[in-house]
Order: C-alpha cells, then structure tokens, then sequence
C-alpha cells in the first residue's frame, strides 16, 4: 500500500512537470491525482495482458503517466484545481 502511494506521487509528480505552465496545486491532489493516472495505468496495463494492476511495470508507468497529464489538464480547464482567481475580470 505505501509503495502504490509512493508511485502515485512520482506519477503525479511526473505530470506536474510535463505540462506546461504552473499548477497552483497542493500535495494532496498531485497524490491523488498520481493514485487516479496508476489506477488508470494499471487497469490499460491489465487489458493488454502486460501485467497485473498492482504490479509496477514499463507500460502501466507510461499509461500512468500519460492518464495523470489528461486529468490534471481537464481539471485545470475545468476550473475544479488550481485558481481562485480565473473567473475574475480586471485583474
């Protein structure tokens, strides 16, 4: 369990630093937002006959990693993560 939540904060991590711009952020949501990309990752990994989804492997990472960048795109476009700020005219 600490190593599935380890990975997921490298994973999330990972995603911070792809993509562009700064994400304002906590640790929290970059752990879950790390654990939802491995749980993505391992489910992909899983259908392809790569390897369990609680195993770490190359092709889950990636998948993991790639999940991650989506979410935390959608969720900054959303508005759900990252700023108080953006609805507000003038500033």
């Amino acid at each position: 369990m600490i190593g599935f939540i380890v990975a997921g904060l490298i994973i999330g991590l990972l995603a911070r630093l792809i993509l562009p711009g700064k994400q304002r952020i906590g640790l929290l949501w970059t752990l879950a937002l790390g654990v939802a990309g491995s749980v993505i990752g391992g489910s992909v990994a899983n259908l392809i006959g790569s390897g369990d989804i609680m195993e770490l492997n190359v092709i889950g990472f990636v998948v993991a990693v790639v999940a991650a960048v989506g979410l935390l795109s959608v969720a900054e476009s959303s508005g759900r993560i990252g700023g108080g700020d953006r609805g507000r005219l003038g500033r």
